[in-house]
């Protein structure tokens, strides 16, 4: 459908706008955002209104189509509890102009906002006549906004001004807003307050002919989007109008299109007690390694698994591969995802997340800060549960975690990485299965030079070959003890400088060389206080003498980290260095099972800073 033909382009009274607000045949989609406007905010609005000024055009979507969305009133709106109608119309655009105006000129009730300072208030608005009548291109200033005794009292609580009665309305002239598009009753008392003065009933003709037809007779540009009209585009198209600041997920906008089926989306990943629902969220983020783990990144894990299914079974219809559906978790997928497949698929999305925990847990990756890319887990759950059980077989294991260690050092899942996502599940199962090489294995290439620049955890890289070490049997430097999921909680295991910071500092090492990974271990909290600044022969022999540890045994742990114990006790920085780079070289060949390039590749990432992440609590 081309461009043109997709929406349409008219004007509407403002006065029939509100009234269809009023009653439900416009509402909004349940994905908008609450209305926050404050009390300048309806000020001006109804000032731009009183003196005729443009406010903006109103975008609404036809409703009837395919695309469905659960509706809501305009706040102030409410229907009886078997009543709700359903909307012809529902708002895109000029959520907050036109809850406002609705709430100003439509409720006879008083109107609950915020002031400047963002504290609640209650307001009856009203239009001082006089100033508006008198002083037009100051309009605004003729619309006031009185609290909800409508008494205003100085500073030492004293009344000053009393307009709580019909009768000092009149006399003060200031005019209900919530009247102005039904006046005659107010007019026909004000006049009558006045003893039908010709002078005053002058007045207000001038007033209603000024103030009150603008309101009457004001028309709003809008533009109604067909019922035709794509989820994917309904969205975007809301994202874009809405400029300031309301950018909504794919589970957001999932959630307003699965309540239109009568199913809580955020009751289903969040939980709800009174509901006495668990809740997806809860139960995943018990994994500490998955509790940054968000509704997105599932929903997915689920669009990648009812892809997949699709695909497999347009293959086995005898569809050629390039004419089967694709496999994917692009934005777009997952708005069309149905309902019917989102309970299909969602218990397998939890199990393959709480496998692929299982897995981390076995790489030696225990805590969300440590996770080297988040963005990896996604494939990872749907590449287990499409395993089955043969996930758990150790050749098949080692094929994953060879999958997986060429993400982290080829640093693949940095950006953009849907395609990736949608490209790897299918080739590492085929993989598995006896065929070719995903390519993210191909792609993967890690540089020697890189390790010089890995410095901190905002390398993935960096955090990778932490876990990498430990998974292959790190001890700490005091206790002797491998590092597994208990001691790195108990003992609080962190990153920190094997030659101390400040010892390096003395010695004029840069901190481009003493920062790198290369001078980095995984050791506890406790030990790191042990080592202080000292040098490193001072601080070994302290650890020796402290825990009761012979030269030979603290040489064997030394070594489970791939430090040269004999370097490492001459103090001798520079040989320690090149003998760990070479061995750390080593270690992540064999991960990736392929050789490290010597120098720099075409790809690699852009050098980090010299800063350094690492808690080392003692040093100077």
């Amino acid at each position: 459908m081309s461009t043109l033909t997709t929406f349409d382009t008219t004007k509407e009274f403002l006065s029939d706008m509100l009234k269809q607000l009023g009653d439900g045949k416009t509402q909004l989609p349940d994905f908008q955002r609450g209305w926050v406007w404050d009390d300048d905010h309806i000020r001006s609005v109804l000032a731009s209104v009183a003196r005729s000024f443009p406010i903006g055009a109103v975008m609404m979507l036809k409703t009837g189509g395919d695309v469905r969305f659960q509706p809501r009133p305009v706040q102030g709106v409410t229907f009886p509890p078997q009543g709700r109608p359903e909307p012809e119309r529902l708002v895109l655009d000029g959520q907050q102009r036109l809850t406002s105006l609705y709430q100003a000129l439509m409720l006879d009730e008083v109107v609950e906002t915020t002031n400047a300072k963002k504290q609640k208030v209650k307001r009856w608005y009203y239009i001082d006549m006089r100033k508006a009548v008198q002083s037009p291109e100051d309009l605004e200033e003729a619309i006031v906004g009185l609290p909800e005794s409508r008494q205003l009292l100085n500073f030492r609580g004293e009344l000053i001004s009393d307009y709580s009665t019909p009768e000092r309305e009149y006399e003060a002239e200031l005019f209900p807003i919530r009247n102005v598009l039904e006046d005659d009753d107010w007019r026909m008392a004000y006049s009558e307050f006045w003893d039908f003065d010709k002078e005053r009933q002058k007045f207000y003709n001038e007033f209603g002919k000024r103030v009150l037809n603008a309101f009457k007779q004001y028309q709003v540009p809008l533009i109604v989007l067909h019922q035709t009209t794509s989820k994917e585009a309904v969205c975007q198209v809301f994202e874009k109008v809405n400029t300031g600041g309301v950018s909504l997920t794919a589970f957001e906008l999932l959630t307003a299109t699965y309540a239109a089926d009568n199913f809580n989306l955020r009751d289903d990943w969040f939980g709800n007690q009174e509901r006495k629902v668990a809740g997806r969220e809860p139960r995943l983020h018990q994994k500490r390694v998955l509790q940054r783990l968000a509704n997105t990144d599932f929903l997915q894990v689920v669009a990648l698994l009812y892809t997949i299914a699709r695909r497999e079974a347009d293959l086995t219809n005898g569809f050629k591969p390039e004419q089967a559906a694709a496999v994917s978790c692009k934005r777009v997928t997952i708005l069309n995802l149905p309902l019917s497949g989102y309970c299909q698929w969602a218990d397998a999305a939890v199990e393959g997340f709480e496998r692929a925990a299982r897995f981390l847990f076995q790489q030696n990756i225990f805590s969300p800060w440590d996770l080297p890319y988040q963005t990896q887990v996604i494939p990872l759950a749907a590449i287990l549960i499409n395993l089955g059980k043969r996930w758990e077989d150790d050749g098949i294991r080692r094929k994953v975690a060879l999958w997986f260690w060429c993400g982290v050092f080829g640093e693949l899942y940095g950006g953009g990485v849907e395609s990736r996502f949608a490209r790897d599940v299918p080739e590492v199962l085929a993989w598995i299965d006896g065929g070719p090489e995903p390519q993210t294995v191909i792609d993967a290439n890690f540089s020697r030079t890189r390790l010089l620049t890995l410095r901190t955890r905002n390398s993935a890289a960096y955090k990778g070959l932490h876990a990498l070490l430990m998974r292959d049997g790190a001890q700490d430097f005091r206790t002797g003890v491998p590092i597994d999921e208990a001691s790195f909680w108990d003992e609080r295991i962190d990153i920190h400088h094997i030659f101390p910071q400040a010892w390096c500092v003395k010695q004029g090492i840069t901190s481009q060389r003493y920062n790198s990974i290369v001078n980095k271990a995984a050791v506890s909290a406790r030990t790191n206080r042990i080592i202080g600044g000292q040098a490193p022969s001072a601080y070994l022999q302290r650890i020796q003498d402290q825990a009761g540890i012979d030269a030979e045994r603290m040489d064997q742990i030394l070594g489970t980290h791939v430090i040269d114990p004999e370097r490492l006790r001459d103090d001798h920085f520079e040989g320690f260095f090149a003998a760990r780079e070479e061995a750390l070289v080593t270690r992540i060949a064999a991960a990736m099972g392929k050789a490290v390039l010597q120098q720099a590749s075409e790809q690699e990432p852009v050098t980090e800073s010299n800063g350094d992440d690492s808690s080392d609590e003692n040093e100077a």
